[in-house]
């Protein structure tokens, strides 16, 4: 399966923007799926994973309450909202997809990432 992440721009602070993840291939309808990002000069981190069908979520605790992770797998998509951005949100963002349903911590297959700029 082939992932692509898309929405990224350059926003101000306690702005939003809203990211996608799109798959093709093959689905990914019956995976989980996780974002990811990687500030400049810092270690990829993980940012918020969402099970095959939406009831189960679970984030990063520098996110949570400010984005909201969702599916729709009627179009093969995940997305992450991205509300009250802060400066050190500032990264490349990444969606990933685990062989298993439910978030298992160990992504298999990785999309290109989108670059968010959060300015002050």
């Amino acid at each position: 399966v082939r992932l692509q992440a898309s929405g990224g721009g350059l926003v101000q602070a306690g702005g939003s923007l809203r990211l996608s993840c799109a798959a093709s291939g093959r689905t990914f309808s019956n995976n989980a799926v996780a974002w990811f990002r990687q500030a400049p000069g810092k270690d990829r981190e993980f940012v918020a994973a969402i099970n095959w069908t939406g009831s189960r979520t679970s984030y990063a605790d520098s996110v949570k309450g400010r984005f909201t992770i969702s599916r729709d797998n009627r179009q093969n998509r995940v997305y992450l909202q991205m509300d009250f951005l802060k400066p050190e949100d500032t990264a490349v963002y990444y969606c990933a997809s685990d062989l298993s349903a439910h978030w298992s911590g160990r992504p298999c297959y990785w999309g290109q990432g989108t670059e968010v700029t959060v300015s002050s």
